[in-house]
């Protein structure tokens, strides 16, 4: 096909979202090299992304590019790439998160730098969304965050609280530090091990290097926040399975995830490819169906659109920050963390995407489930 008819293939579909190729408003697109057309027909959202890392366009307000590109169902209209289809035959005739894999993911994405990390997130290091319910500052909304788990989870200082996940060791430390709780936090991550140790000193915090599947302890609260996007579809029932093996008959498990309107078996070629290797968003059917048997759900709340407000905080630390990194990473890494960052604000404004908190008991709690908020 030539570039002048792909070109205009590419025009219609913007058209739909309100966006024009080289034209003066701020979700309008600068193209700087014609070449993109026949990369985004050719790859779809991978080669759209590619080519933004590349140079090859910009865009005043990349958020508000992509808000309309998701609000407008830009995407859907254009159909599946090459790409998408190929990763979907992958997963499904593959596990994509299996240990091994696991392990490849983390080291991709997590290990790259704790400086990098801390340099945008808050002082308890939260790396998933804040509850900005009572404020606009980053910082108050994820101890909100970390405050709203603990009330939710009605965690005791006798309680034994496991998290899956912990990340660089944020929930461990508040909860330790804050309520004296005495908390095991769990990583396949050795940067963010390495971090948390230090972090969670002469607090009553264990932290193990320890992939899920291999839980054997019993503990009263168990918390997993924003760790599931990583175990896959394929693995969902298995981790619900040791969940409700190491929670005590009494006790209570908190579910924090972004969520998926629709089943799917992989997360856009682009996002799986570039930050979150073999990742994948679940829905709603495919929580239910994990846990059916298992649990019983005391309570579901969505508060996805705080994503925007947290990512959009983190992209103007990362911005402001830039400077400490350069020597370290190029333009290229500066320009693909930008898209990231700014295309998931978009979706989450857009309400692609959803943040669920999710309240698990094993047997069911005498009475209506009530927290202090």
């Amino acid at each position: 096909m030539k570039n002048s008819l792909l070109k205009k293939t590419v025009e219609s579909l913007l058209r739909e979202g309100g966006i024009t190729i080289n034209g003066d408003q701020p979700q309008d697109i600068q193209v700087h090299d014609n070449r993109l057309y026949n990369r985004v027909i050719s790859k779809g959202s991978l080669g759209l992304g590619e080519a933004y890392m590349d140079g090859w366009w910009d865009c005043e307000k990349l958020d508000d590019f992509f808000y309309r590109i998701n609000r407008f169902g830009v995407e859907h209209k254009a159909g599946k790439s090459w790409a998408k289809k190929l990763a979907d035959l992958k997963a499904f005739f593959f596990n994509m998160q299996n240990q091994a894999k696991s392990k490849i993911s983390v080291r991709e994405h997590y290990d790259i730098s704790n400086e990098f990390y801390m340099s945008f997130l808050d002082p308890y290091n939260q790396y998933t969304c804040g509850y900005f319910r009572d404020t606009d500052e980053l910082d108050r909304a994820q101890e909100d965050k970390l405050d709203l788990i603990c009330k939710k989870l009605d965690i005791h200082k006798e309680d034994r609280v496991l998290d899956i996940g912990c990340g660089w060791g944020g929930f461990s430390r508040f909860a330790a530090e804050k309520y004296g709780y005495n908390v095991t936090g769990i990583t396949i991550s050795d940067q963010q091990l390495n971090y948390a140790t230090e972090y969670c000193k002469d607090l009553p915090v264990t932290l193990k290097k320890m992939d899920y599947r291999d839980l054997s302890e019993k503990f009263d609260k168990i918390l997993i926040c924003g760790m599931i996007e990583h175990v896959g579809y394929k693995n969902y029932r298995r981790i619900m399975e040791v969940v409700h093996q190491c929670l005590n008959d009494s006790g209570k498990f908190l579910l924090q995830t972004i969520g998926a309107r629709t089943s799917t078996r992989t997360m856009d070629p682009w996002m799986s490819k570039y930050i979150f290797p073999n990742a994948m968003l679940p829905s709603m059917k495919q929580l239910s169906r994990a846990t059916e048997g298992l649990f019983v759900m005391e309570d579901w709340q969505n508060f996805g659109a705080y994503y925007d407000q947290t990512l959009m905080a983190w992209y103007e630390n990362f911005k402001r920050n830039w400077s400490k990194h350069k020597s370290k990473y190029n333009e290229r890494f500066y320009r693909m963390w930008e898209y990231y960052l700014l295309s998931s604000a978009a979706s989450f404004r857009a309400r692609k995407n959803q943040l669920w908190q999710i309240v698990f008991t094993p047997n069911g709690q005498p009475g209506v489930f009530r927290y202090m908020r």
